[in-house]
């Protein structure tokens, strides 16, 4: 069983853990259990519990009007909520709950009100990325099972795909071309590696959105599969995303050698790890800043979408 102390809860719900024990003692809305050592822990059903009080909380009703209704009036009361378009927090919290319970008609539904009412875009960026951050963080303290970040990445890829796939494909007539990919190498054991196909699959959507023709290799690609590719369809930038376990040293050296076999080709890359590495090769660019990134995508045609 998964457990949670009150400082677990203050960081997944956003309430603080003073505010917490003043609703436990005023309002009797929960009742966490004990350690020998009277210290206060929960378990999934209580996170989920307090999920739903924080999501009524942040919407504006008042905690003693939460405090009289049922589990199941709360559950009822949550889903009559418009959401506060500018509050992220709330769709992180109901993502996380949905995953926890590997509910995917209400997580596909989160997805679909998510995009309805901010756009795919700051769906993604504002939302979809810090709920797997979230979600990440939980898996490595032992909060949640592998399963349940994979179960939400496997969900949130379906519906990138979908969005990618509704984009008019851009017609290639010489010029511009980005081979998109994540080098190759075993990084299952890496946590936060399995996700790194979706900052990809994002970036190949906002390429495609701005007619940029587009060859989606995905991961774990070697350099060898590189160069038979770039030998039958001409690309004129190669895009990659840093992968976490690359240290300094390795990603020089994977440089130093990506750049030899294309020294005709823009090398670009990006990823968390981007701000820590140094690069003087005369055909590698590194994108470090969200300017940076808005400028990679202004060299396609069409104006330039706010990516902050």
């Amino acid at each position: 069983m998964n457990l949670f102390s009150i400082r677990d809860i203050e960081n997944l719900t956003g309430i603080k853990a003073h505010t917490l024990r003043i609703w436990e003692q005023r309002y009797n809305l929960f009742c966490p259990k004990r350690r020998e050592s009277k210290h206060r822990f929960y378990d999934c059903e209580d996170l989920k519990h307090l999920l739903r009080i924080a999501y009524l909380y942040n919407q504006g009703h008042k905690i003693s009007q939460i405090a009289c209704c049922s589990p199941e009036e709360m559950a009822k009361l949550a889903l009559e909520v418009t959401p506060d378009i500018d509050n992220y927090d709330i769709f992180i919290n109901q993502l996380t709950e949905a995953a926890i319970d590997l509910d995917q008609p209400r997580f596909d539904k989160i997805l679909h009100n998510l995009v309805l009412h901010v756009g795919f875009e700051k769906s993604v960026l504002c939302v979809l990325f810090p709920f797997l951050k979230k979600i990440g963080v939980l898996w490595l303290t032992g909060q949640v099972m592998q399963a349940h970040a994979h179960f939400a990445r496997s969900l949130i890829i379906k519906k990138m795909m979908v969005a990618i796939d509704g984009l008019e494909r851009p017609v290639y007539s010489g010029g511009r071309r980005v081979l998109l990919f994540t080098p190759a190498g075993d990084h299952h054991d890496i946590p936060g590696a399995e996700c790194q196909e979706l900052p990809l699959l994002f970036m190949q959507y906002m390429l495609k959105k701005e007619g940029v023709p587009v060859i989606y290799m995905g991961k774990n690609v070697p350099l060898n599969m590189l160069q038979q590719i770039c030998s039958q369809h001409p690309c004129t930038q190669l895009y990659f995303l840093i992968i976490p376990n690359l240290n300094k040293c390795d990603m020089h050296e994977y440089l130093k050698k990506f750049s030899s076999m294309f020294p005709d080709k823009e090398i670009v890359f990006s990823g968390p790890e981007a701000c820590q590495c140094s690069c003087d090769l005369p055909n590698v660019r590194l994108l470090k800043t969200v300017e940076e990134k808005r400028a990679f995508l202004k060299e396609g045609r069409g104006a330039i979408m706010n990516i902050e």
